[in-house]
């Protein structure tokens, strides 16, 4: 019900969601009510299928036990306290700079390694499922524009439907929008990101699920022989702010999240790739043009052999072989995706959707991989990121925040017993604030989405600080020096973030005049901005 049901899409406990529309008329009890408003909209089947489907329809009863117990005047038990010590020291600007009828998952404003890149310049929104339209707003004159995104085949069905997590048409109408069907997607831009040269790169559809030849079994292609793909429902594309040019990468490997490595082929390495790690080497694509030429992927082998190098492996569902290594597909497959600074090693989360939730880790200077689950009392991992010593983190759906620092681990990291619990001394929990459910002892309800860490100090709280959202908290929160700093938004009321990143602006600018996005502060000589 936390990170992979309801609140990995919107909050619970705002007036939308404690109170039962009166458009959905008249039922017997608050369960029946609920089955009702999950139906509502595009998104009704797949809120139907979690709740009635993998979780058998028990959530009915409770959510309706709520808000039938709000409909009596009930009030929470906790009051949220009121900010202290440094978390007065935030100042927002906000924007309304989509439409009304369509949903924003993300936006960025500089590269990740440099975050001077694309100073002063546009936000870019994404999508996702909602429109092609991008939003892209100028902070400086507070104009927004809109860049439609094309795709490679405009006769190509909408990026809905079976393998999506919308659909085409609205189950029940909404309490809203009645039968209106608001999402007509086909580039179905999830996330994107600044390179160096100050160009974006989309997670965008940009054909049919159904992969080119050149990725099938029978291809020539390097990654094609070792481990062929059929199908991708989401590839990748590069928009050149300074011309507008948009250009198509054919990925045959699908795409989620997407992140720059610190390598001099300035790869790109991207989540959402199933049971594959996929890259596009971009300083190899910008001299050829040649997508299928650019990209790569590997499965994903444990070393259980334990002999340091890649060998034939045996398949998931097989037994060890003392002679060979094991492939392994992590649960749903990478989901956050962050390429270390350190080793150049890539880390991502795993196991979001099914299977054991961790941090996997892959090199690609070997092809062999590495799996680290999450040890109880912890569960549940959603979105991660990497600190510049190469300690990753991770929002946990017990409430924690979590981190791993593979230099604790004592045993070996291959083998046949390096299969995920191996290295429980290598985690560290941290449990975000505000209240917890009764009866289970010391917790915290908080479902965090997304974890970033702001290695330059965009935020004024330091380098290196790993800033989490707080999703039920209207805020984030920040850990620094053990301790979590809440940072709450006031306004919009129910703010509810999925991500967010900073840059870094320049002090010689007379046009600054110390105003920040959210959230950020005031009067530093270094100007900062913080974007969600």
């Amino acid at each position: 019900m936390k990170n992979i049901g309801c609140i990995g899409c919107h909050q619970l406990g705002q007036e939308g969601t404690r109170t039962i529309p009166a458009a959905f008329g008249k039922f017997d009890s608050g369960a029946a009510a609920w089955m009702r408003r999950v139906q509502s909209g595009q998104s009704g089947e797949q809120m139907t299928n979690q709740l009635a489907g993998n979780f058998g329809g028990v959530p009915f009863k409770y959510l309706g036990d709520w808000t039938d117990r709000v409909a009596k005047g009930e009030l929470p038990k906790s009051k949220p306290p009121r900010p202290q010590g440094v978390e007065r020291n935030i100042v927002i600007t906000s924007w309304e700079w989509s439409t009304p009828d369509k949903y924003l998952h993300d936006l960025i404003s500089s590269d990740r390694r440099n975050p001077t890149v694309n100073a002063y310049g546009p936000l870019y929104g994404s999508p996702e499922y909602s429109t092609d339209n991008m939003p892209i707003l100028d902070p400086k004159t507070n104009e927004v524009s809109f860049f439609k995104m094309p795709v490679a085949d405009p006769e190509m069905p909408e990026s809905m439907g079976p393998g999506h997590a919308a659909s085409v048409k609205p189950l029940e109408p909404s309490a809203y929008w009645g039968e209106q069907k608001l999402w007509d997607t086909r580039a179905n831009n999830h996330n994107s990101m600044f390179d160096e040269k100050g160009r974006l790169w989309l997670s965008a559809t940009v054909r049919g699920i159904d992969n080119p030849a050149f990725c099938k079994q029978g291809s020539d292609h390097p990654s094609a022989k070792v481990f062929p793909l059929e199908k991708s429902a989401r590839q990748v594309a590069m928009l050149d702010p300074r011309t507008m040019k948009y250009s198509f990468i054919n990925t045959c490997f699908g795409t989620h999240h997407l992140q720059f490595g610190y390598d001099a082929n300035d790869t790109l390495w991207l989540s959402g790739t199933g049971p594959v790690a996929g890259w596009i080497n971009t300083k190899m694509f910008d001299e050829t043009g040649d997508a299928a030429k650019s990209q790569g992927w590997s499965p994903f082998v444990l070393d259980t052999n334990g002999n340091g190098k890649r060998d034939d492996y045996v398949e998931p569902n097989a037994p060890l072989d003392p002679n060979k290594d094991k492939r392994i597909v992590p649960g749903s497959g990478p989901y956050a995706v962050m390429p270390s600074p350190v080793d150049g090693s890539i880390w991502y989360t795993v196991g979001i959707f099914g299977g054991p939730p961790g941090f996997l880790r892959f090199d690609p200077a070997t092809g062999l991989s590495e799996v680290f689950n999450v040890p109880a009392p912890a569960f549940g991992i959603r979105g991660g990121d990497i600190d510049k010593n190469g300690v990753v983190w991770a929002s946990l759906s017990s409430g924690h925040l979590g981190s791993f620092d593979r230099r604790k681990c004592k045993g070996p990291l291959n083998g046949p017993t390096a299969t995920g619990n191996h290295c429980p001394e290598g985690w560290t929990i941290y449990q975000y604030p505000g209240p917890g459910f009764d009866g289970i002892g010391e917790n915290s309800a908080e479902s965090s989405y997304y974890t970033w860490v702001d290695q330059h100090n965009t935020s004024g709280l330091g380098e290196n600080i790993p800033m989490s959202t707080a999703n039920l908290g209207d805020g984030f929160v920040a850990l620094k020096d053990g301790k979590m700093i809440t940072i709450r938004i006031p306004y919009p009321l129910s703010f509810y973030a999925k991500g967010f990143d900073g840059r870094i602006l320049a002090t010689d600018a007379p046009d600054y005049e110390g105003r920040t996005d959210t959230p950020g502060r005031r009067g530093r000589s270094q100007k900062m901005r913080v974007s969600l």
